[in-house]
């Protein structure tokens, strides 16, 4: 029998007023003889939805589609108008990462505070302080006033306090890009390490490619509404494909609408999003003799080529790559940003780069290939192609026995007999 489900979500429908002519006094309210006249906005209309215990479940969305409001909910922020919302076990929300330091207190004292705002108890937090301190890296300013804190320290103390929490059900909103890259790694080993322990883990973010990685399942609100609900994967594609024909509809008349042709028809143009300063006009996979090919085996040297236009200077721009397995988990990614590889600022016309593989080293199974071109530290996405072309793999060398990459391994010093 299948466990009971972490929260369930049934009929839930939440509304705001949106005041036209807000009344400030009751001077104001006499002399113009009526009440404010408001609307009602309707941020979530019977919106039902089960996420199973120890399972990580995203919520996508556009701003405004109600996501963070059903998160809200979920934590008992906010009073549904209509319908109910359980949950079992025990429930903490990082909605505002920091939001109960007080600025004139040291970090030691705000630890404190801000763990007994987030349901720990005083013996709990005497327990975990030190792991708490070290986790945010705040060790050596911990007795100073947070007002002093950088906003970088600031963060990464908050972050580690919520984080420790360690509840049974864990509501996370836009706090999975904190601090800096070695932060978030640890960040992202905290995550993995609660999934590990069956905790159920519920997730806003825009970051739709971590959350592609990082997410079981997930529902996607459209205006209140659930518009998608499923396997993380499938529900991200069909977001994503559907912001990038948004995105083509409303592009201004003076400009030519990029279509689907631009991309060779070997190419797979689904999910496609971005800004598109920048335009991906082909994706190869080529083999060791340059042909671009869509079967490869096990440790060929292959090289990965993205050919684009360009209509508007880039500066700094970041290229990467991805192989995802057909059964939709990220296997594998690499971009110029990290080792930091610095490239030429991009000038309009067209042009190509590569990335070379000196030996694949995938077991024998179905890839897609993904490739993308962002800025300003890759936050900024111009263009993102994230299942280009699909390709095989078949038996190579080396060979090993399951999963999804090979890793040269061997047994050494056998041993005959009793040990």
């Amino acid at each position: 029998m299948s466990p009971e489900p972490a929260i369930v979500v049934s009929d839930v429908s939440k509304t705001f007023r949106i005041y036209r002519d807000k009344n400030r006094s009751l001077k104001a309210t006499v002399l113009t003889g009526h009440r404010a006249r408001y609307e009602e906005f309707w941020a979530l209309k019977d919106v039902s939805l089960e996420i199973p215990q120890g399972k990580t479940f995203g919520l996508l969305g556009d701003n405004g589609s109600g996501k963070s409001t059903l998160l809200k909910c979920i934590a008992r922020i906010l009073v549904p108008n209509k319908g109910q919302i359980t949950h079992r076990g025990r429930l903490a929300a990082m909605l505002e990462v920091g939001s109960g330091f007080h600025p004139e207190l040291s970090g030691r004292e705000n630890v404190y505070l801000n763990g007994a705002i987030l349901g720990m108890s005083k013996a709990e937090i005497d327990r975990k302080f030190d792991s708490i301190v070290d986790f945010s890296g705040v060790e050596a300013f911990i007795d100073q006033p947070v007002k002093n804190y950088s906003s970088g320290m600031y963060v990464r103390l908050g972050f580690s306090v919520s984080i420790h929490v360690e509840p049974d059900i864990l509501l996370v909103d836009e706090v999975l890009s904190v601090g800096d890259m070695a932060f978030q790694e640890k960040c992202a080993e905290k995550f993995v390490e609660l999934r590990r322990s069956g905790r159920t883990v519920v997730v806003v973010s825009h970051a739709i490619e971590q959350m592609r990685t990082f997410c079981d399942e997930a529902v996607w609100l459209e205006k209140g509404q659930i518009a998608g609900l499923g396997k993380a994967a499938d529900v991200i594609t069909r977001y994503a494909d559907q912001a990038h024909f948004v995105q083509q509809d409303n592009q201004p008349a003076d400009e030519p609408a990029e279509t689907v042709d631009e991309v060779s028809d070997t190419n797979d143009d689904r999910g496609r999003h971005g800004s598109r300063e920048v335009t991906i006009t082909k994706v190869e996979l080529l083999n060791a003799q340059g042909e671009d090919v869509r079967e490869v085996r096990t440790g060929d040297a292959v090289r990965l080529r993205m050919r684009y236009r360009c209509t508007k200077p880039v500066e700094s721009p970041v290229f990467g790559f991805t192989f995802e397995h057909d059964s939709g988990f990220l296997v594998w990614g690499h971009n110029n940003e990290y080792p930091e590889q610095l490239m030429p600022t991009l000038v309009p016309g067209e042009g190509s780069i590569d990335m070379v593989i000196p030996a694949l080293l995938l077991r024998p199974g179905v890839f897609r290939l993904g490739a993308g071109i962002s800025s300003d530290r890759a936050v900024h996405v111009i263009d993102h192609l994230p299942r280009a072309l699909t390709f095989a793999v078949t038996t190579g060398t080396p060979v090993e026995t399951v999963g999804v990459v090979v890793m040269n391994s061997r047994f050494d010093n056998p041993v005959v007999g009793p040990l």
